[in-house]
């Protein structure tokens, strides 16, 4: 309406200022000796064709208030297409959750908070049992990698680690190794270990070793990376390596000959096609309770829960389940294994 107002301003000035200069000039039109006459035809042409333009501006204006009407009800549909939209997504991902937990069981223990949802099940299969977690990140920050006592060059358990950060649940993380320096012996992670986006000990390019962790976005990312440039485009936020990735894009990879067939212990990072992340551990090397299990096998029992995304991570002695303060598996060392990095989901 705003518009149309400045419309008819602009369109009756010059009238208006006309009209107003005949008014003072017609007293004194023969002194000036002006054509009176014909500025009077042409200000009724003028007139004239100012009714025209108000009545255009009208036509408008009324097309105007039709085709907003129309956006409003375009508008409406949208709304109620992006709901039902919204609608159908939830109910994907409701049915989507009830196929996983149908697949999991019922589970042993719960957490929630408005950051993340953290559900524990037990793993019973023959020849091995273990455990599995099933996380939903609503707040991405709650993941994180710990170096052991939060330097380079030390190790403590997972349970340590839990403790000092507060977190609610654990596990053991990447691979590691030993060193010296200055006549000390030191403890190193494989490969690349990132936190809050920055490589702890630099970048390490592979031929082997993978790198699995997130984005600051809580996507979970994994590859293997024979160069910097190739690393960086990831963009990890937190993550650690070790080998081998099981699988990859819903698809199982080819495992090493001598990884393939033996039965250890394991520790296993993933995530299911709708984002949310599973840690299991496997125990083993207690034969009147848990052997442990091939990794091929463990590729069939990830394809069989639906995992997208499966990363082995350090296994052994140093696999580790922690929560909220218990730990949950049995380590076949007997203690627990202290270890370089650790993977904890904060409360």
């Amino acid at each position: 309406m705003r518009l149309v107002n400045i419309i008819m301003a602009y369109a009756a000035a010059p009238l208006a200022g006309l009209l107003l200069s005949l008014s003072v000039l017609s007293g004194n039109s023969q002194a000036l000796n002006l054509p009176l006459n014909n500025m009077v035809a042409a200000t009724v042409s003028l007139e004239t064709d100012l009714t025209l333009a108000r009545e255009n501006v009208g036509g408008i204006y009324h097309s105007a208030r039709a085709q907003e009407e129309i956006f409003r009800e375009q508008e409406a549909v949208l709304r109620e297409l992006a709901q039902k939209s919204s609608d159908q997504t939830q109910l994907s991902d409701q049915i989507y959750e009830e196929r996983i937990l149908a697949m999991l069981g019922p589970p042993i223990r719960v957490y929630s908070s408005s950051r993340v949802e953290i559900k524990i099940f037990k793993l019973d299969e023959l020849g091995y049992r273990g455990y599995i977690a099933k996380i939903k990140l609503f707040d991405p920050s709650v993941f994180r990698v710990e170096l052991a006592g939060g330097t380079l060059g030390q190790r403590e358990t997972t349970a340590e680690a839990v403790r000092r950060t507060g977190a609610v649940l654990g596990i053991n993380g990447g691979g590691f190794y030993t060193s010296f320096k200055n006549g000390r012996q030191v403890e190193y992670p494989l490969g690349n270990t990132v936190i809050d986006g920055e490589y702890m000990g630099g970048f390490n390019p592979s031929d082997d070793l993978f790198f699995t962790g997130i984005q600051k976005n809580g996507n979970l990312v994994g590859g293997i990376f024979p160069d910097k440039n190739s690393f960086s485009e990831i963009k990890p936020w937190q993550g650690v390596s070790f080998l081998p990735i099981l699988i990859q894009d819903g698809r199982p990879l080819s495992i090493p000959k001598e990884w393939s067939t033996t039965r250890h212990p394991r520790t296993i990072i993933g995530e299911y096609a709708n984002g949310d992340l599973i840690m299991i551990v496997v125990d083993g090397r207690q034969s009147d309770y848990s052997s442990g299990v091939t990794l091929e096998r463990l590729q069939y029992k990830l394809a069989e829960l639906g995992v997208k995304e499966g990363y082995n991570l350090d296994g052994g002695g140093s696999t580790t389940l922690v929560y909220k303060g218990e730990v949950l598996n049995r380590p076949s060392d007997g203690r627990l294994r202290p270890v370089v990095t650790n993977i904890v989901i904060l409360p």
